[in-house]
């Protein structure tokens, strides 16, 4: 089982390659030759992530002795949910992919794009060394900046070159102090692998300032407030795979760094930035819901949402709780799924409709596009915390968790943040219902004349990949206690590391 180690992540990122490469050649790949190749690869990726779920097998070599730094593949309760929503969804996003027409480039290079950051995406989960992190999540930049650069929305290249210059300023930015933390870990531990750094912590000293320096560069990739601006520009140009996979992916690679490279090696330098952090965590959260409800165009009010979403996340993180951090990463994984069910269905709105914006005056959706229409509401009513659906549990677990934030935090002051975070709930109740109004129920209302809009429901790979989705958001609300069972006792082990 070590080989499907080393399959999840080199099958997509091999084929991605080939597809970019190979598109430079005299004889150019077909759309039909791309499609295949990484549906295949995204297959062999998805089994062996299952493999690796189910037997954990490890892999643990001598790669750069001089630095310690080791070739150290393995898996935990952490990282399986989200090593298995990221094979699952690259495959999804391949099937979705299939109709979406790249303009500014070539097939095989749109879908070489999109396995590098899968593939990416998956090792980043699967290695248990901090420089290794480090290389593995850089491998998801450049070809997410070509996604959002050259294939994203051709109506304005000004703000399409703008998004993707933005993208990489901000991420470089934060890939230079997650660099310079993690060489200070390493140095001081005299390894790199994450065990060993958690095993042989920073003086306490030290720690809040490394800490810190972690968490600006992390905060900028989760995104955190007030380090968000580039998301919501990414989202609206990118095309809808690119979004489905900065949603699901990226997003999470972020919040995933948070938990290995901040949480359990540096204790006391997370318990003395808590409370900050948590107090810019829910006003990301307010923040991001505040915007939602005035937000014209349907897209960037899913990327201002998903702002808010992770802010419940960090709260969590921060809240110093078992139950947070098992409520950060529930809410992690349920974010992954309602964001790229929310795109995906956007991004067909907006194909349909040839823009989405809101003040348009349109038909009900449900008349038109009942399917549609039927994961949108899905979608929306999870994005708002609607119990039995997958966004409830990570969000009132986290608040749970702030509200008995416990030790030497400031008196009262999490009851405080966990009150915020709770009018936050509220007003992403107030947008999604605000969306379902003007978009399910439709904006033809008073004798207006709706605008004209070409017929047609989700079919083939779109109505697939939807359901799947929705599938997915349904399942995770009713039976949350496979996930929360499936990271207790990593988070456990965490906890007593960090010793909380």
């Amino acid at each position: 089982m070590v080989a499907a180690l080393l399959a999840a992540p080199l099958a997509p990122i091999v084929a991605g390659l080939a597809l970019v490469t190979g598109d430079r050649s005299v004889r150019s790949v077909s759309r039909h030759t791309a499609y295949i190749v990484s549906l295949l690869a995204t297959l062999v990726s998805l089994v062996a992530s299952v493999l690796i779920a189910k037997d954990r097998p490890v892999l643990n070599r001598q790669w750069v002795p001089e630095i310690g730094m080791r070739l150290h593949l393995a898996v935990d309760g952490i990282s399986v949910p989200l090593l298995l929503m990221t094979a699952a969804i690259g495959v999804l996003v391949v099937l979705h992919a299939r109709h979406e027409q790249p303009a500014g480039g070539t097939p095989a290079t749109f879908f070489g794009c999109l396995l590098l950051v899968i593939g990416g995406g998956i090792a980043t989960f699967l290695v248990q060394d901090a420089i290794s992190f480090f290389l593995a999540f850089e491998v998801v930049l450049v070809p997410m900046w070509v996604l959002i650069g050259r294939f994203g929305d051709r109506r304005d290249a000004r703000e399409r070159a703008h998004a993707a210059y933005t993208f990489v300023l901000y991420t470089v930015l934060g890939s230079t102090l997650m660099l310079i933390g993690i060489l200070a870990m390493t140095f001081a531990a005299g390894t790199s692998d994450l065990a060993g750094i958690a095993a042989h912590p920073l003086p306490a000293s030290g720690q809040t300032a490394v800490a810190l320096i972690l968490l600006i560069g992390l905060g900028i990739k989760v995104p955190m407030w007030p380090l968000h601006s580039w998301l919501p520009r990414a989202h609206t140009v990118a095309p809808t795979a690119g979004s489905m996979l900065l949603a699901a992916v990226l997003l999470k690679m972020g919040t995933y760094g948070v938990v290995r490279l901040v949480l359990a090696p540096l204790p006391e330098g997370v318990h003395r930035l808590a409370p900050y952090i948590g107090t810019l965590a829910v006003i990301g959260i307010i923040w991001g819901g505040l915007v939602c409800l005035v937000e014209r165009s349907l897209k960037r009010l899913i990327a201002w949402s998903s702002v808010a979403h992770m802010g419940f996340v960090l709260l969590g993180m921060m809240s110093g709780t078992t139950i947070g951090l098992q409520a950060a990463l529930y809410a992690n994984i349920a974010h992954g799924v309602i964001s790229a069910l929310l795109f995906a269905v956007v991004g067909g709105l907006k194909h349909r409709w040839g823009d989405d914006d809101l003040d348009t005056v349109r038909r009900s959706l449900r008349d038109v596009s009942p399917r549609l229409s039927l994961v949108l509401v899905i979608g929306f009513a999870a994005s708002m915390g609607l119990p039995g659906l997958a966004g409830f549990w990570g969000e009132v677990l986290a608040i749970f968790g702030a509200w008995n934030a416990g030790g030497d935090l400031p008196d009262g002051w999490f009851h405080v943040l966990a009150a915020g975070a709770s009018v936050g709930a509220v007003l992403a109740a107030g947008y999604a219902l605000r969306v379902l109004w003007v978009v399910w129920q439709g904006s033809a209302q008073g004798g207006l004349p709706p605008a004209p809009e070409p017929a047609g429901d989700a079919r083939g790979n779109e109505w697939i990949v939807t359901a799947v989705l929705g599938a997915a958001t349904v399942a995770l609300g009713v039976i949350p206690i496979v996930l929360l069972h499936a990271t207790s006792d990593a988070v456990t082990h965490l906890m007593a590391v960090a010793g909380r």
